[in-house]
């Protein structure tokens, strides 16, 4: 059975007005939480819903396919991306080597993306609700919370390393700077809080704004990081005397040069295991499915295969010159003659990192606390709650840390392959995209995601086992060999057992959201 929201569902006036509206998201909040709006007979939860984590209309949605792009154009030149790819060249493998391991996550991620994608292009929802159809309305906060708090760590982390960045040129400009940057208060240097509480609160304000400023940096800021990274690639092989080295003196063959290239392209898809999870944080916004498919092919296999260019020829060019390998584009920007080109460099390479950081690691827990606390929590406010969690735990000391990196960190990574076996499993092979979008904002006991008390025991059936793999390959010497493809294992073992132990006698409605449904500006 294949219904649509025009039939049989209606909203009450005050929701209309609402879903009409462009305004704030705290606009008309508390007067819909307090009316616990019904749709037809059905009752929309204000435990469960708000304009945050409502659908977005299909209608005026902007997120094209440029938008996509920039999302890709920023995050895979992040300076985490380019010290992973030149780990490879440290290990072993030459250029082509390097292409064909990036080409290999680049197929398998741009797969996995467009399946993740379009759940948010036809249900306009955020992935804590998305999520609501596997685990259930309740069961849903383990999967939010973990990409959440997953993001939260790792966005304190890089506005810590970004303001490293920032400390080198702002003594760059004035070198009488350098003595605030020696002594230390809780970890860090004086000029080193200033750089640090500065990133901190831009990328606050930004976030305050919503998505629709998100969409906006992204794109400014894609242009200028393609450009500066090929720009630097160009300068190092100059530098090089037009070669480079293809390959460090310790070059792999045989049988260990192909399990490491298919090494690589496996912890290239699981780098972007977070992303995999919550794209449809950003899909939702989307024009259309061609839209998605458009911006991954242009910012995935094209975007990476540049990618990969400029990691060979900044590796190789520099090997040439010194005999030594970088560990990322910082290194040769610091070693930059020119004060002002030095400047304009660091300039684009805090531009960059701000941008990866609002896609990557703020979108994701601000979605989970709205989701936590709908009542209480907008988009503005959670992303305040959510910066502030990231400056109290002192990142500069968790990144100092190998074992809270490895262990804690490192863990809950692994743990995000199994959720998302479970839910695309359900999402794609069990319902085949079928999804009733106004019974995820119902906590009512006959609702399609109540379950048992809002929790799928199925899901967890399948996830424990799942994430018990996950761990042991990731953290246990003996599963040392498998451990490039955790996630991989993690997420078909989560995928397998849920399809397996899944209800063959459910009956499935296609329900869209637009009777509920906000326009998607905010």
């Amino acid at each position: 059975m294949q219904t649509t929201s025009s039939v049989g569902v209606e909203t009450d006036p005050e929701l209309t007005t609402l879903s009409g509206t462009s305004a704030h998201p705290s606009v008309g909040v508390d007067a819909l939480c307090d009316s616990a709006t019904a749709v037809s007979d059905l009752t929309i939860s204000p435990s469960l819903y708000n304009v945050d984590l409502a659908p977005t209309k299909r209608e005026g949605r902007r997120w094209t396919g440029y938008s996509i792009f920039t999302l890709w154009a920023n995050d895979v030149h992040s300076l985490g991306n380019y010290a992973f790819a030149i780990g490879l060249f440290a290990l072993g493998l030459g250029g082509w080597q390097i292409l064909l391991a990036l080409g290999i996550g680049a197929t398998l991620l741009f797969t996995l993306l467009n399946f993740s994608g379009f759940m948010g292009v036809k249900t306009g929802a955020p992935f804590p609700v998305m999520s609501r159809i596997s685990f259930g309305i309740r069961g849903a906060q383990i999967a939010s919370l973990l990409r959440g708090a997953v993001a939260v760590a790792w966005f304190g982390i890089q506005t810590y390393l970004a303001s490293v960045v920032l400390r080198v040129m702002l003594v760059a400009m004035v070198p009488e700077l350098k003595e605030l940057d020696s002594n230390s208060i809780l970890g860090l240097s004086t000029l080193g809080w200033f750089a640090f509480v500065a990133l901190w609160i831009i990328q606050l304000v930004i976030v305050s704004f919503g998505m629709e400023m998100i969409r906006k940096y992204e794109a400014f800021a894609g242009p200028i990081i393609l450009v500066t990274m090929a720009t630097i690639a160009i300068w190092i092989f100059a530098e090089a005397g037009g070669s480079i080295a293809w390959s460090s003196n310790n070059a792999l063959e045989g049988g260990d040069m192909w399990r490491t290239i298919f090494a690589g392209g496996a912890l290239w898809v699981s780098i972007y295991g977070t992303f995999v999870l919550n794209f449809c944080d950003f899909t939702r916004s989307a024009a259309s499915k061609k839209s998605v498919v458009r911006g991954n092919f242009w910012g995935i296999p094209i975007n990476m295969l540049l990618f990969g260019a400029i990691v060979v020829v900044m590796a190789g060019g520099q090997f040439k010159i010194s005999g030594k390998i970088i560990e990322s584009p910082s290194d040769i920007v610091q070693s930059i003659p020119n004060t002002l080109l030095l400047v304009l460099a660091c300039l684009a390479l805090l531009i960059l990192t701000i941008a990866v950081n609002l896609m990557a690691n703020f979108v994701a827990p601000v979605y989970a606390l709205t989701n936590l606390f709908p009542k209480h929590l907008n988009f503005r406010k959670a992303a305040w709650v959510s910066g502030t969690i990231g400056l109290v735990i002192l990142p500069w000391n968790l990144y100092n840390n190998p074992l809270v990196i490895v262990y804690f960190l490192g863990g809950l990574g692994a743990l995000l392959g199994p959720l998302f076996g479970i839910v695309m499993a359900d999402y794609w092979l069990l319902r085949r995209g079928k999804v009733n979008v106004p019974e995820l904002y119902t906590d009512d006991p006959s609702g399609a995601y109540f379950y048992r008390k809002g929790v799928n025991p199925k899901a967890i059936t399948a996830l424990l086992p799942a994430a018990a793999v996950a761990l042991m390959i990731a953290f246990i010497p003996a599963f040392e060999a498998a451990a490039p493809f955790a996630w991989f294992f993690a997420a078909g073992i989560a995928a397998v057992i849920y399809f397996v132990i899944a209800d063959r006698k459910q009956h499935f409605d296609d329900v869209d959201g637009e009777a509920i449904a906000i326009a998607s500006t905010h």
